[in-house]
């Protein structure tokens, strides 16, 4: 399967700019799920912007309506 970075460069909420699978979802999903973690685009943008990709972090912020 061909993967289509520019397209999904569109739809990327990520704001962490040095991150070298920027639209590269299946290593992007690849990488966080090694490091027991879920992508940024999980996250609702204020909790995004924190870096903090746990998932009890991300089971918080939804706990909370999604709002940190």
């Amino acid at each position: 399967m061909e993967c289509l970075v520019e397209k999904n460069l569109k739809n990327c909420t990520c704001t962490y700019e040095p991150c070298p699978r920027k639209g590269k979802c299946c290593e992007c999903i690849i990488y966080h799920r090694k490091n027991n973690e879920l992508p940024g685009c999980f996250f609702p943008r204020s909790a995004e912007a924190t870096y903090n990709r746990s998932v009890s972090y991300y089971v918080s912020v939804m706990q909370k309506g999604g709002k940190i």
